[in-house]
């Protein structure tokens, strides 16, 4: 038997609660952001100028793949719910890839949009 943090589900309840810790943290920024609209569009215009950096956009890729991240597992949090628990271990471990997989796809798609 496993020991019960090597488990594929202790792992992916890890990369949920840091990937909503994570956007967790975003979002005060992303409301300050929003907040600069307030003062105008010079004021908007000079905040935008400053997202349009190649760091920005590499953070704005890692936030969307954290999104789904956060999604996919969180997804699959309810569908373990739903589910009977007397699934076999390897049922969990296919969830686990299958939701890490599909974080990879949609931040994939999205790095080759911004290309």
């Amino acid at each position: 038997m496993l020991p019960l943090r090597s488990h594929n589900s202790y792992l992916a309840s890890i990369g949920h609660r840091l990937s909503g810790l994570a956007l967790a943290l975003f979002l005060p920024f992303h409301f300050i952001m929003l907040a600069t609209a307030l003062g105008g569009s010079d004021s908007l215009a000079g905040a935008l100028a400053l997202v349009d950096r190649p760091l920005f956009k590499v953070a704005e890729w890692g936030l969307v793949t954290l999104l789904a991240l956060h999604l996919s597992f969180g997804i699959r949090v309810l569908a373990l719910e739903w589910v009977a628990s007397s699934q076999s271990p390897g049922t969990l471990g296919r969830w686990v890839i299958s939701c890490a997989g599909f974080a990879l796809l949609v931040g994939g798609i999205m790095l080759f949009r911004m290309a």
